[in-house]
Formats: C-alpha cells, sequence, structure tokens
C-alpha cells in the first residue's frame, strides 16, 4: 500500500461522508457501522472499500474525482493498489 493511496481514500471519504444518503450507501454496502469504520481507517481493506464503493457506481467517481481535483483514473488505480491488484 502505497501513504497516497491510502490519503485519497481518506480524502475519498471526506466527500462521500458530505452527503447523507451517499454515506448510508457506503456503510450499507460494506456493512460497517460508523464506529466500526471510523476505528477500521488505518486497515487497507477498508481504504480499498472506500475507493472500490467509487469506483463500482461511476457518477460518485466522477464527481469525486472533480471535487478532488483528479482524474478518475488516478482514483481507479489507487482503488486497484489498495485490493492488492496491478493498477
Amino acid at each position: 500500500m502505497q501513504d497516497g493511496d491510502a490519503a485519497l481514500a481518506l480524502r475519498a471519504l471526506g466527500w462521500i461522508l458530505s452527503d447523507e444518503p451517499r454515506a448510508e450507501r457506503l456503510l450499507s454496502l460494506t456493512g460497517l457501522a460508523p464506529d466500526e469504520l471510523r476505528a477500521s481507517l488505518t486497515e487497507q481493506a477498508t481504504l480499498a472499500a472506500i475507493l472500490s464503493f467509487l469506483t463500482a457506481h461511476e457518477d460518485d467517481l466522477i464527481a469525486c474525482a472533480e471535487a478532488l481535483q483528479m482524474p478518475p483514473a488516478a482514483i481507479a488505480a489507487a482503488a486497484r493498489r489498495l485490493e492488492g491488484l496491478p493498477a
């Protein structure tokens, strides 16, 4: 895991949590309660799940990439690296 990927996942999480329905969808799809999410933010699997959540929803991926001022492909590549796949 690259530090930049972890930082990106945390920035993306901030964007996800800025919208309540989107935040609820993240929690629902990951199966994590808010306290569990908070406690696992240093775990690679959680960080991968955050970015994978975005890559599974193209509209969110594009909107998040715009908000973070980066190409959607950079988020997708970070998600793959966090999942242990080739970027």
